[in-house]
């Protein structure tokens, strides 16, 4: 079956253009403009992933992601990518820290989002697949790198023992840095990486990634500095 994928922002012109493009690609859309509406429907039968908008009246995003978190069940498991500014970094960390799973600034490429969207959906579908699966074809080795633990079945992150919540955009960074540390990434190869599609991304933005993974870390751990930077060429995992 389709996946189904929920619309929730109070621009009516965002909802229908977006739900076009997304019907286009096969997906199922459902469409809402307000977090109330939304959230009741979410709790009668909620869909495989959302959209939400973070500045909406009443309703925001993150109120909604709030309300959406507590509700259990599936509802409560349901990915979350929300769209957001590009100043919006205190709603950010909130949203994460309440489990949203990715962020795409407006304005935004739509053929961004959708790759986005698969990406997510492609790791659920990995993570919830072997969990029941008799096939023999094993997982991912999990990757290590001193205090850096990642898990790319399960997009789980720990450094030092401890969780670190990192959007889909940012897990793919860090493991492309951390697959082979003391080799410097280019901000091209990064943005090769983590946008697919042929979309096209400011090579800037991989900094702003970066400079949100490093505060990620940095929360746990106020001397974390393997993400090193060579100005004019790019980036690397430090060695161990």
């Amino acid at each position: 079956m389709s996946p189904v994928i929920a619309l929730v922002d109070d621009d009516r012109n965002i909802l229908t253009s977006v739900s076009i493009t997304l019907q286009a690609e096969g997906f199922v859309t459902r469409v809402y403009s307000d977090g109330a509406t939304a959230l009741k429907a979410f709790a009668d039968n909620a869909p495989d992933l959302g959209v939400f908008d973070i500045k909406m009246p009443q309703m925001d995003g993150i109120e909604l992601l709030r309300r959406l978190r507590e509700l259990g069940g599936a509802a409560a498991a349901m990915p979350v990518i929300f769209l957001t500014s590009k100043d919006d970094e205190l709603d950010e960390a909130l949203g994460l820290a309440m489990g949203a799973d990715d962020y795409i600034a407006k304005p935004f490429s739509q053929r961004l989002l959708i790759a986005r969207i698969r990406a997510i959906l492609r790791r659920q579908e990995i993570a919830a697949g072997r969990a029941v699966s008799t096939d023999t074809t094993p997982e991912p080795a999990l990757l290590e790198r001193g205090q850096l633990v990642m898990d790319p079945a399960r997009h789980k992150v720990r450094w030092g023992g401890r969780d670190v919540t990192l959007t889909v955009t940012e897990f793919m960074i860090l493991e492309a840095l951390a697959q082979r540390p003391g080799v410097v990434k280019s901000r091209n190869s990064l943005l090769d990486i983590a946008y697919t599609d042929d979309v096209y991304v400011d090579d800037r933005t991989i900094d702003s990634h970066i400079k949100r993974v490093r505060r990620k870390f940095r929360l746990i751990d106020p001397g974390f500095d393997s993400i090193e930077t060579l100005y004019g060429v790019g980036y690397r995992f430090g060695e161990e």
